[in-house]
């Protein structure tokens, strides 16, 4: 009999866990015994952290796309369809554009995250974000035609994907607008949600001295609760209201509906055995990347370790051994702390992150950047 393995997102830990399975299984695959099917909505693989640098001139939404196909093994069948609904007890998924139901032995989710800026009145029209590709581009073309006036960052939902990236984006534009000589007349507010700056204290305490020393104005405790894009004015829940001439803003973000239908979570989040991935409402199920509730950052690089875990217990669990392999809460981030500088940080669930002092090597900062870009890409393992 053959097993049937479904992937459901190809992102970066579909993508990643898509060619881990095809190198450990190659044997089984090739003889037909295990089949491995990715599905995904989109024929392109998009790598999301490249939106960060749309907004100010250094990437283009095309740099973050490849044709899925490309970077998938061709042991892997790669079918681009939209999963309506998943029987976790009849073991199928329902495909919007497919012929009839696929069965599966083993699933995993790794559907990402989605934007929810319509939780919050007035968010849509009164923002812009990064964490889309058309908020991007829209944001350049704001940032370009800026030239004074009042810049606000507003984290409005967490948890989001990559939880540096408003860090970064106010480093960014700070350094941005100094090159252009319009700092002076350009003042930077930054919010966040609780009473520090970052989620992480560790990384808080890091960033609060680089804001002071570069004039950025921080919000801490703003809890987004309405904007007004007549007024140009973002309100909190707490009473604070902050007028702006451009609102960057971090939307609410949720998982699929599928999930939560599906009774595997909230939110479109999968609740999941942290350590082992395995999700708790479901027999035979993982998830992983933002799709999973760990508790650690929806960031590529947790997606691509947590990819290798998967894998190495699901060869286990096909080939009739126990399967051993946990995931440990490895994270490992770039930050960026300017537009020729970047940080580096680590941990996982027993270390807490230490943020490297910023490095001032450009050179050495891309190819750091691109190491993890590539590693994303073709599922090399990450050191």
């Amino acid at each position: 009999m053959t097993d049937r393995i479904a992937i459901l997102g190809g992102g970066t830990g579909g993508t990643v866990l898509a060619n881990n399975l095809a190198d450990r299984l190659a044997l089984e695959i090739d003889a037909g015994d295990v089949e491995v099917t990715l599905i995904n909505d989109d024929p392109d693989h998009v790598y999301k952290p490249v939106w960060l640098y749309v907004p100010f001139g250094q990437r283009e939404p095309a740099d973050g796309r490849r044709p899925l196909r490309d970077l998938v093994d061709d042991r892997v069948d790669v079918a681009i369809d939209r999963v309506t609904e998943i029987d976790t007890d009849a073991k199928e998924l329902a495909l919007r554009d497919g012929s009839g139901p696929l069965g599966y032995d083993h699933l995993v989710v790794a559907t990402g995250s989605t934007l929810a800026d319509d939780e919050i009145p007035g968010l849509a029209a009164g923002g812009h974000d990064y964490y889309s590709e058309s908020g991007a581009l829209a944001l350049r073309d704001e940032l370009l035609s800026m030239t004074e006036g009042h810049l606000v960052l507003s984290v409005v939902g967490t948890p989001h994907m990559c939880p540096a990236a408003p860090l970064e984006f106010v480093f960014m534009a700070d350094s941005w607008f100094r090159q252009r000589g319009l700092r002076d007349d350009i003042e930077i507010t930054y919010t966040y949600p609780i009473n520090r700056v970052h989620g992480n204290p560790q990384i808080g305490e890091w960033a609060d001295p680089i804001m002071a020393e570069r004039d950025i104005n921080t919000e801490t405790f703003f809890n987004a609760e309405s904007v007004d894009p007549d007024a140009k004015t973002i309100t909190s829940m707490e009473g604070t209201e902050l007028d702006y001439d451009l609102l960057a803003a971090i939307p609410p973000h949720r998982g699929v509906d599928v999930v939560d239908e599906a009774g595997l979570g909230d939110r479109g989040w999968v609740d999941v055995d942290k350590h082992t991935l395995e999700a708790e409402t479901a027999d035979n199920v993982y998830a992983l990347g933002d799709a999973a509730t760990t508790g650690v950052p929806k960031a590529g690089s947790v997606a691509h370790y947590q990819a290798g875990v998967v894998a190495q217990r699901l060869e286990s669990e096909i080939r009739g051994r126990p399967a051993t392999a946990t995931y440990d809460g490895k994270t490992l981030c770039f930050i960026e702390t300017g537009m020729d500088a970047a940080s580096f940080v680590e941990f996982d669930y027993e270390n807490p992150p230490s943020p490297a002092p910023p490095l001032r090597e450009a050179p050495l900062v891309e190819a750091g950047v691109q190491r993890v870009l590539l590693a994303h890409r073709t599922g090399v393992a990450l050191r």
